[in-house]
């Protein structure tokens, strides 16, 4: 993670929020009354979905059981029942 302190982020906020964009690197900006993280749309999604996920109970487990399951033991996509 980068970091800038608080004028400067302001002179070089087109290219931070483009940054965060592109290359999803977050960037702490620093200043007298506190510090903040700028980060992408995408990513804010993303550790909101995440942090959704884990609240519900077994979740996290019945992921990381299907991450270890051999592709051959699932059944084809066309007989999943949506």
């Amino acid at each position: 993670m980068s970091t800038i302190n608080i004028t400067n982020a302001r002179k070089d906020l087109y290219n931070l929020v483009e940054n965060a964009k592109l290359y999803s690197e977050p960037t702490l900006i620093v200043g007298k009354r506190g510090n903040a993280v700028l980060l992408s749309e995408d990513d804010w999604n993303a550790i909101q979905e995440t942090l959704y996920l884990s609240s519900i109970p077994g979740m996290t487990e019945s992921i990381i059981e299907g991450a270890n399951t051999p592709i051959e033991d699932c059944i084809p996509e066309d007989k999943v029942l949506w």
